[in-house]
């Protein structure tokens, strides 16, 4: 097994921050039904030192275990970040201690990097309607125009 291998399968031993944020501030939908590859980031903001910065990050994935590792990596890491500091973050950088991805998982990084772009981007989230409150329910009803499903190519 290879170091990157042995680091996925301890990030999947104990992942992190998994499931919906109840009063979340702002979410984010990625991914493709047709492939598979789907994910949502919920962010919550609190007030510090003056400064609007992430409190919590949470996600929810269809995929390979990499984007579940990614993802419970890069919610860790977003916690204290400004939304222009977590804007700034490459896919690369939000796989932390996974290192760089080998090039077969280089989609997963994007995967929760598009997540996380898109919650920034959202306006200040309304409350999710409980039929979407999982990524397959989301994609059983027409968009609200609160969650956006937005193609990885």
């Amino acid at each position: 097994m290879s170091e990157f291998e042995s680091k996925v399968r301890d990030a999947l031993a104990n992942p992190q921050n998994q499931g919906e944020i109840s009063d979340a501030d702002a979410v984010g939908t990625v991914g493709s039904p047709e492939c598979g590859d789907m994910m949502r980031m919920w962010l919550k903001f609190t007030e510090k030192d003056g400064k609007r910065v992430i409190d919590r990050a949470s996600f929810q994935a269809f995929g390979c275990q990499t984007a579940i590792a990614v993802a419970s990596m890069a919610t860790q890491l977003l916690k204290g970040k400004t939304a222009e500091e977590a804007r700034s973050l490459s896919a690369a950088e939000l796989s932390g201690d996974l290192g760089a991805l080998p090039p077969m998982k280089i989609h997963c990084g994007q995967l929760v990097e598009g997540a996380l772009k898109n919650a920034l981007d959202a306006t200040p989230a309304a409350p999710v309607e409980a039929a979407s409150n999982t990524l397959s329910g989301s994609l059983q009803r027409p968009s609200s125009g609160k969650i956006r499903i937005v193609p990885l190519d």
